[in-house]
This record gives C-alpha cells, sequence and structure tokens, in this order.
C-alpha cells in the first residue's frame, strides 16, 4: 500500500508500505476518510533529518502521517471481542495508545497514561492517510450511519477537541463566547457552540476565515489585526467582557487577548499546542476572579458523545471541508494547508 510520509521543510513523500496485518487485538481498517489537521503542520515544517516536532517518542523510521482516521473494519485480529469490533463496522480512531489498564486508559484517556510512552497514530505511529490502518481494537469508536465518513474523520480530531473544550466551558444559552482562531478547531467551536445556543464572537485575522465563520453561526466577527480584539469583546458586550473565551490559535498575543477579554468570573480555555503566554496575574487573573483552563483532545467517550450531539442537532460537520484530496495529491493539498487561509482538507480513499 501507500501512505503519505511528511520528510521535513514542507516536503513529503508517498511511500510503498507492507499491507498491514492485525496482531493480538488488533484490527485492519479500511480507510475510507483522513483528515488533515493544523498539529500536522508542525511535522510538515520541520527542519528535515529532525525526526519529531514534539516531546513525544520518535518511531524507528518513515512513519505514515494523519491522525483523523475513519474507515471500515477489514480484518480483525485474535482477541478481539466481537462486541468491540466486526468486519464491515464503520468506525473512527480515537488516536491515542497508552498502557490500556491505568485509570486514564480505562476511562478512555489513553493520552494521559502516566505508565508508558503513548503512541500517537501519524506522530511516531503509522497513522491514516493510507490505504489501510492497524490499530488495537480498544481505540475504535463507531461511527453512527447518519455520519458520513469525512464528518467522522473530523469528530477524530479537530471537531472532537472543540466539543471537548466546550464541555469543559460548560457553555450554554446563557453565554456569550469569544473564539480566537478560526481554523478547523476554531471554527468547530464557533459551529458546536452556536449550535449550544451560545452568541459566539468570532476573531481571526484572515478575512475569508472570518467570513466563514459567520456562514458557521458566529454572531459578530473582528479581526484583530485590524481592531483591539479586547476593546472591540467589551463593546459588545456593554463593557463587560465576554463570559467564556476559547483559544484555538497558540498565538501569545491571542492567548492574554483571550484572558483579558473575559469579564469579572469568566473562564478561559486553552486549545492551541505549543507557545508561551505571559501573564500577570493582579490584573489579568486574580482580581477579576479569572479562571483558565486548558483542555487537550478528548476521551473515546467524548468522540461518541460529540458524534451523537452533531447528529442529534443535525450540525452539518461536512460544510468544515473546503478540500477533499486523493492521497497521490498529499504534496497540493499540504501546500494549500500551509498557507492557513482556507478551511479543512480531507482525503478520501
Amino acid at each position: 500500500m501507500q501512505g503519505v510520509v511528511f520528510t521535513g521543510d514542507r516536503t513529503l513523500e508517498l511511500m510503498r508500505f507492507d499491507d498491514p496485518t492485525p496482531g493480538f487485538g488488533e484490527v485492519v481498517l479500511q480507510m475510507k476518510a483522513s483528515g488533515m489537521c493544523g498539529s500536522d503542520l508542525k511535522h510538515y515544517r520541520r527542519p528535515r533529518g529532525v525526526r519529531q516536532a514534539s516531546g513525544i517518542p520518535a518511531a524507528a523510521g518513515p512513519v505514515i502521517a494523519g491522525h483523523e482516521p475513519c474507515g471500515v473494519v477489514a480484518a480483525v485480529g485474535p482477541g478481539v471481542d466481537p462486541r468491540q469490533a466486526r468486519v464491515g463496522d464503520r468506525v473512527m480512531v480515537h488516536h491515542y495508545q497508552g498502557c490500556t489498564t491505568c485509570g486514564h486508559c480505562r476511562t478512555g484517556w489513553q493520552q494521559l497514561c502516566q505508565r508508558t510512552a503513548i503512541k500517537v497514530y501519524g506522530n511516531n505511529s503509522h497513522g491514516g492517510h493510507a490505504e489501510y490502518m492497524a490499530v488495537p481494537a480498544n481505540t475504535l469508536v463507531p461511527l453512527p450511519e447518519d455520519l458520513s465518513f469525512a464528518a467522522g474523520a473530523a469528530i477524530s480530531c479537530g471537531t472532537g477537541t472543540a466539543y471537548g473544550a466546550l464541555r469543559r466551558l460548560n457553555v450554554s444559552g446563557n453565554d456569550t463566547i469569544a473564539i480566537f482562531g478560526q481554523g478547523p478547531v476554531g471554527l468547530s467551536a464557533t459551529q458546536l457552540a452556536a449550535a449550544m445556543g451560545a452568541r459566539v464572537i468570532a476573531l481571526d485575522i484572515s478575512p475569508e476565515r472570518l467570513a466563514r465563520a459567520r456562514e458557521f453561526g458566529a454572531a459578530e466577527v473582528i479581526n484583530p489585526g485590524s481592531n483591539d480584539p479586547v476593546a472591540a469583546i467589551r463593546e459588545l458586550t456593554h463593557g463587560e467582557g465576554a463570559d467564556l473565551t476559547l483559544d484555538s490559535s497558540a498565538a501569545p498575543e491571542a492567548r492574554i487577548a483571550a484572558i483579558r477579554a473575559l469579564k469579572v468570573w469568566g473562564t478561559c480555555c486553552f486549545v492551541g499546542e505549543g507557545g508561551e503566554v505571559t501573564i500577570d496575574v493582579s490584573p489579568d487573573m486574580l482580581r477579576r476572579q479569572a479562571t483558565v483552563i486548558a483542555s487537550w483532545t478528548f476521551s473515546t467517550i467524548g468522540q461518541a458523545e460529540c458524534a451523537r450531539f452533531v447528529v442529534d442537532r443535525g450540525i452539518d460537520v461536512d460544510a468544515l471541508f473546503t478540500e477533499q484530496w486523493r492521497l497521490d495529491q498529499a504534496a497540493e493539498a499540504y501546500g494549500l494547508f500551509d498557507r492557513q487561509t482556507g478551511g479543512k482538507g480531507v482525503f478520501l480513499l
């Protein structure tokens, strides 16, 4: 089979690999959709010869990219309970594996495992940008029949990450939420928060992304490149500030603005990976009783809950995708995605 491998310095190769066979407790998926995520760009942009762009232990050889996998079970290995997986099942993948036995792993949070170096599919273990993918059966999450494989791919990371952050914020119809960054995760958060009844203020420096945010339910949009975002948010909230803010950009200036744009007793959530922010604790947090939290993706339970929420609310997750690609178009796909002005891309197989 063929798989997409990031080779550094904004290059990639479509390499040939042996078709996988399922080991004990594993299944092989025939891939149907594999989404492109903003965090892919860290690996796509990394200097040639640097194996990893994060603190996760490196793999021994070339690794197939893609951590938003969705497909059909094609083969089942020994030791797999039929209640976990059968040939023909439509499934998403929770793209982490830890020790599988600690409290975090057993409650669906394998990425929080403290006992072993975790596997992250598409990072230090083969991901979904290929024709087939072997994964442990315990990483599978059922894909509802009402959802497309592309929607399942989005929920497997970007949309699921947005949903997890909004759940941590306890968003309701009483809230005004300012969402910084309208890339795939931020735009998903705009779409989901609007469906939860919140008034959404969307922020981005890209006019194209702000236009899409309007289409996805944002009540107001702000371009921080031409406006003071904190002042603009206060103007839209009778001088008080937003009840909630969410930063999906990881930009230091957006993060501090997300804190300073809060009303008294407000809550800010950081979801964007990497980066730093300097906080002046007294004026920025302490004297406004502000709460700052972080949200790292989601559990298997949260992933399934997100899928059900999307189905029950009739949310058009497929509308996130502005480009659909074949694997042999991967170089063109990531070249376009690297510009960070458009929407989300997906490989359909």
